[in-house]
């Protein structure tokens, strides 16, 4: 037998957010090109972290990539494709751009729109794509939580990687929630379900 669809929590699962990954490309680690992260190893484990949630309780996942016409992320070359272990599932949206923030993608704007515009952030570089993400969000009013140890960025100037990383989450403040994953990972695994975000809406064999 099967537990009925509690219709409920289908059709109002606005605090439901969505997982978006941002440029999990090659190119972020591809030493010693020139757009390389040296924290980007650390900042995968952390969003095999909120991926591997995301999975098991069915939030709904996103992968948002750039695309260019330059000899960086160029789709002829093999440095614009995904980061081994987080390529998109045919269950997972898929969405490209050509300037930094996720809603130079006009499907990206348009989906986020009519789900409520609430969502997390994770990968790469926090100081272009993630920062413009998120005053973006906020000027459209939506919520946006930022993974900051799921991120990474470059140094800027005389500032290191790692300085500007920190610099750049507080920034980040400004215009979004911002929390690390495994924080994150506990505080939603303890929050009540509201709309269907513990997949529990889902039909169950009993």
């Amino acid at each position: 037998m099967n537990q009925l669809i509690d219709l409920r929590r289908y059709t109002d699962s606005r605090g439901t957010p969505t997982l978006v990954f941002v440029d999990m490309q090659q190119e972020y680690i591809a030493a010693p090109r020139g757009l390389a992260l040296p924290k980007a190893v650390d900042a995968l484990v952390k969003c095999r972290i909120a991926l591997d949630y995301a999975r098991n309780v069915g939030l709904p996942v996103a992968f948002v990539r750039w695309v260019g016409r330059s000899p960086f992320f160029n789709p002829a070359t093999p440095f614009s494709r995904w980061i081994e272990g987080f390529g998109p599932l045919s269950t997972d949206m898929v969405f490209e751009r050509g300037q930094p923030s996720c809603y130079a993608s006009p499907q990206f704007t348009e989906v986020m729109n009519n789900a409520g515009g609430y969502f997390v952030l994770a990968g790469f570089a926090g100081e272009v794509a993630c920062l413009s993400t998120a005053v973006d969000a906020f000027h459209r009013g939506h919520r946006m939580t930022f993974l900051s140890d799921a991120s990474a960025s470059h140094a800027l100037g005389d500032v290191s990687a790692h300085d500007a990383h920190q610099t750049v989450s507080k920034l980040v403040t400004l215009y979004a929630d911002v929390i690390e994953t495994e924080t994150w990972v506990a505080t939603a695994s303890l929050r009540p379900n509201r709309g269907g975000y513990d997949g529990s809406w889902i039909t169950r064999p009993i």
